[in-house]
């Protein structure tokens, strides 16, 4: 199979030639993914080094588990499934789980959109970033993958209101840091 162009594989071109040991498809396969995937990692980790390892870890499973697909949908989006599990699986290992089973509940008062139209997507994930963890992760969950709180709940072992608290909490704090930089812009 390594005699096609690489970049003209289609999605079961690759597939198959992953499956096949062919090291010129791997090796399209992870380049081909890993830029996208390594921003979701980025959106869940504590820093660089440790989305790394998540991005390192996901396509050690992609690839194990690759005969599973069933091209019933993109395989980007299967992909993607398999890093947001492996990243919420490892959250769960850190020692910030005090943090996401808050027992506050506060009710889902609306919140404003965030102004995030003169941000870049540098900064976007930098203010993420800063947020407590248990909240970056129900953040990004609902808001940039798109789960819902009962998901999440699912997900995480946790109530649908702590999602939804978790998630309030976030935006304010995201809402407050962006307001704070564009204070300071002016």
């Amino acid at each position: 199979m390594s005699t096609l162009k690489p970049n003209g594989l289609t999605e079961k071109e690759l597939v198959k030639g992953v499956l096949g040991k062919d090291l010129v498809c791997q090796e399209v396969f992870f380049n081909r993914y890993a830029g996208v995937m390594m921003t979701v990692c980025r959106r869940y980790a504590r820093h660089r080094l440790e989305a790394e390892d998540i991005l390192q870890d996901s396509f050690i499973k992609a690839f194990n588990h690759l005969h599973q697909f069933k091209f019933e949908g993109s395989l980007e989006g299967w992909i993607r499934r398999i890093v947001v599990t492996t990243a919420i699986k490892w959250v769960g290992k850190k020692s910030f789980t005090n943090e996401l089973y808050d027992v506050e509940v506060e009710q889902d008062e609306p919140v404003e959109p965030l102004a995030i139209s003169n941000l870049n997507e540098e900064q976007l994930l930098s203010y993420i970033s800063e947020l407590p963890d248990g909240y970056k992760l129900v953040f990004n969950m609902f808001a940039l993958e798109g789960y819902s709180h009962k998901e999440i709940a699912k997900a995480l072992g946790i109530k649908e209101s702590t999602s939804r608290s978790q998630l309030t909490k976030a935006r304010r704090m995201l809402q407050t840091r962006i307001s704070e930089i564009e204070k300071l812009a002016v």
